[in-house]
């Protein structure tokens, strides 16, 4: 790595660094009285194995997120690169001006939620804990259903979608 490259010191360093990691991205639904919505997530990881917990970071910004504040449940949606199109209507776009789901096939699942027919897999988790991350919430969720529909070998990732217009800022 070049010396321009570098910087030491300052929130710039991490930015940097953070703009190079390649990680899995998510679609997560949401649902709560008669609304529904979902949005691609990055900040998603495994938080636990005994018992099993999975966060969720949601944008204060997003209707996602005003859905997700009502909900008992979510649903984390995993993507391979074939479904690079879902990815891109639930990143691009805003809930706030279309329905995301006339868009894309789906289907009533567990708690209500939507689960996208064209996921590669799927869980559900109730939501046990919320916590304030600055510009996004955290979501703790425990899971309890889901469905592995093909091999996740070939995961969508923060490369493929980097360059999409988000609906919303972070």
């Amino acid at each position: 790595m070049s010396d321009s490259n570098r910087v030491s010191g300052s929130s710039d360093g991490f930015a940097s660094i953070a703009g190079r990691l390649d990680y899995p991205m998510f679609v997560v639904t949401a649902r709560a009285q008669q609304e529904r919505s979902g949005c691609l997530v990055g900040f998603a990881t495994q938080a636990g194995i005994d018992p099993p917990r999975f966060l969720v970071g949601l944008s204060d910004k997003n209707r996602t997120f005003r859905v997700a504040g009502a909900a008992d449940h979510l649903a984390v949606h995993v993507l391979n690169r074939s479904q690079l199109r879902i990815a891109s209507l639930f990143g691009e776009q805003t809930g706030d001006e279309i329905d995301k789901f006339e868009q894309c096939a789906w289907r009533e699942g567990p708690h209500g939620l939507p689960i996208l027919d064209d996921a590669a897999a799927w869980f559900t988790g109730e939501i046990v804990g919320r916590v304030s991350l600055g510009d996004h919430v955290g979501f703790m969720l425990a899971p309890d259903r889901g469905e592995l529909r093909e091999d996740l070998d070939e995961l969508v990732t923060f490369r493929d979608v980097r360059n999409m217009d988000a609906g919303h800022d972070a």
